[in-house]
């Protein structure tokens, strides 16, 4: 078996200098995809970009998240659940897992499918903002529900099968691959295609990292990628006034879009023999059977 990788730009739409970063790195072929944000205000920008596109790679990032104090966004819904007292979504996803009812959650995921529908966005597979659906926080997961909406759509899922013992964050979840063995077998059962392992990384600069530090770790991870099909998010941006201003752990995201673009990386791909691939590659290589009576669960 081989090594395949999916590099993921999450974060499409959330603001004008991810979406230069993510838009150079899709047409330039340095990534896999990216998934697109329905609530977030550069949307519109990024839809417009995919409807241009033959084959745009984007797929839904369901976002129930609004997590920066300077850059706030609100649900397509309006549900108050959803909603914290300033009247944007909530900052966390604990606050999420506990605050927001399930009907309004399952509505919100609802109108960001049809969000990206109505923009003319055929999207290739979905994921899930900073986690908040995944029961990470109280243990109240939403991903049944969420399987069933890619199921109807024939669209893979971003939660991976196994735990990859050198993924410092995952394997530090209690019980993380009992859980997994669950989550999959319902994927399985729905016929929603999940990639093999997925791969992490910290969101903010670690103390005494440095951007040479940073790709070594990433470099590293290529050498180290266990057979099969994984993927990896990354946060890219281009370098702006606004986004230092709204995103505390601007200067990663940065670091994330200039690796990219670093011939270091590009060689390290080869010489690891890790081949960049994308969820339409996923979808066919992992075809799983479907329950027929799946869909009476979610209704």
């Amino acid at each position: 078996m081989s090594k395949y990788l999916i590099i993921n730009c999450d974060d499409f739409g959330q603001c004008a200098a991810a979406n230069r970063a993510i838009i150079h790195l899709l047409e330039a072929g340095k990534v896999s995809s990216a998934t697109v944000m329905p609530p977030a205000p550069g949307f519109e920008e990024a839809a417009e970009w995919c409807r241009k596109q033959r084959e745009p790679k984007v797929g839904l990032h369901l976002t129930l998240t609004s997590e920066f104090a300077e850059w706030r966004w609100r649900g397509l819904t309006g549900a108050a659940s959803l909603h914290d007292g300033s009247g944007f979504l909530h900052m966390t996803v604990e606050d999420v897992e506990k605050k927001a009812a399930t009907r309004d959650v399952r509505a919100e995921i609802r109108a960001q499918f049809e969000a990206v529908r109505k923009a003319g966005v055929n999207i290739t597979h979905v994921d899930n903002h900073m986690g908040s659906l995944y029961g990470l926080a109280t243990g109240r997961s939403h991903l049944p529900y969420v399987f069933w909406q890619c199921s109807k759509r024939g669209l893979p899922f971003r939660v991976p099968r196994y735990v990859h013992a050198k993924d410092r964050f995952l394997a530090s979840i209690p019980d993380a691959q009992a859980r997994l063995r669950k989550v999959s077998a319902l994927a399985d059962a729905l016929g929603v295609a999940i990639p093999d392992y997925l791969l992490s990384h910290p969101y903010a600069v670690q103390e005494g990292e440095t951007y040479a530090s940073f790709k070594q770790s990433i470099i590293e991870k290529l050498y180290d990628l266990p057979e099969g099909v994984s993927e990896t998010y990354i946060h890219p941006a281009d370098d702006d006034a606004d986004m230092r201003r709204m995103i505390p752990h601007w200067e990663k995201r940065v670091w994330e879009y200039r690796l990219m673009l670093d011939d270091d990386m590009a060689y390290a791909l080869r010489d690891a023999k890790v081949t960049l691939t994308d969820y339409r590659f996923l979808k066919e290589y992992r075809k799983p059977s479907r329950w027929s009576g799946a869909w009476r669960l979610f209704r």
